[in-house]
């Protein structure tokens, strides 16, 4: 098991802790700063560590005619700078307002810059960065966010085990040292059969000074399992898309959690930590101690025994509790001399 630990301003992700979880808002704010605010609120009241948002100009992004990869049904945008510039609407001044808000309300604000003008204001209001799935491959952007010194988040969608070992080179070349992989599937939505979160093994083995985390695109249902599960092959950064309506059209709207998706993972992680526990080797614990003594067994006189007689199959047996000698010691026994006469449902003490 690994012992690596992430830190993200006062919280540490490590093996034995609960998931650091991010509310992907995104730009589910859809340009107003007042719907961002309230996100961020909700994102406190359902036990988010950070608020995330997602910081671009579509024309540093992508071409004009770039063609799109998510689901046309629910996001019907012909391009993909179509949909960017519909959404980038906020600039630094208001970004700066919301990590102060989120500062206010004792929540980390985190934004994913996708370009490198961005990186150079937002880390002076980030405790970390996250990178996309779409970036593990942009050299660029890669040193310029590791130049920073901050702790780095990078998902790994769409990506092989070469191109994450990569991305990681470039990362700390250029200064980065706590880096973080979340496993990822880059599709909007993910379906179900899609989702292989047993990769997160798999990253866990390969790359098992880092932490792993899992950023999540399938559909909220079934009270967010695949959180679940991802927490327990051992995801300790769990980051979902978050709107405040998961009915409103378009963008990551639909694939996202809500308030109450929110706090019933928030709720679920604390009770798989409590089952899951600390112990990583099969033994009794200490509540265990009395079952140990009287769920056990112990050879008993099945009929009343003379002294000399020999101890067999029928005269003795076993039974609890397990406070006189160990069913364990049945075939050492067999065949003995009583030394004493022994009565009937009497637990023997000595050979």
């Amino acid at each position: 098991m690994s012992n690596s630990i992430f830190k993200i301003g006062n919280y540490v992700c490590g093996e034995n802790n609960l998931p650091y979880i991010i509310a992907e808002i995104g730009v589910n704010h859809n340009g107003s700063l007042f719907k961002a605010k309230k996100l961020i609120d909700l994102a406190v009241r359902g036990g988010a560590n950070a608020a995330k948002f997602q910081t671009y100009k579509a024309e540093n992004l992508t071409v004009k005619n770039s063609p799109v990869y998510w689901n046309k049904k629910e996001e019907k945008t012909k391009t993909q700078y179509l949909l960017f510039k519909k959404y980038d609407l906020l600039n630094r001044k208001d970004y700066i307002k919301l990590a102060n808000y989120c500062k206010k309300k004792k929540i980390d604000f985190l934004s994913t810059p996708f370009d490198i003008s961005s990186v150079k204001w937002l880390k002076k209001i980030v405790p970390c960065f996250k990178i996309a799935s779409a970036d593990i491959t942009n050299v660029p952007l890669l040193s310029e966010i590791a130049k920073t010194k901050k702790p780095i988040i990078l998902s790994t969608g769409a990506s092989n085990i070469k191109e994450i070992k990569k991305a990681l080179r470039v990362l700390k070349l250029n200064g980065a040292k706590n880096i973080a992989l979340l496993h990822c599937i880059l599709n909007y939505p993910t379906l179900d059969q899609n989702a292989n979160l047993k990769m997160i093994t798999s990253l866990k083995k390969i790359f098992s000074k880092h932490i792993i985390g899992y950023s999540d695109h399938t559909l909220p249902k079934n009270n967010l399992i695949s959180c679940i599960i991802a927490y327990i092959l051992g995801a300790r950064i769990i980051e979902k898309h978050f709107t405040y309506n998961k009915k409103l059209k378009g963008n990551d709207h639909y694939h996202a959690m809500n308030y109450l998706d929110l706090k019933n993972l928030s709720n679920f992680l604390k009770i798989s930590q409590l089952l899951i526990g600390k112990e990583n080797i099969k033994k009794s614990i200490k509540s265990e101690y009395l079952s140990r003594l009287y769920a056990r067994r112990s050879i008993v006189a099945k009929k009343n025994i003379l002294k000399g007689e020999i101890l067999n199959e029928k005269n003795l047996i076993t039974k609890r509790p397990a406070l006189g000698l160990s069913s364990l010691l049945w075939e050492k026994v067999i065949g003995k001399k009583a030394k004493n006469s022994i009565k009937k449902d009497e637990i023997l003490k000595t050979i």
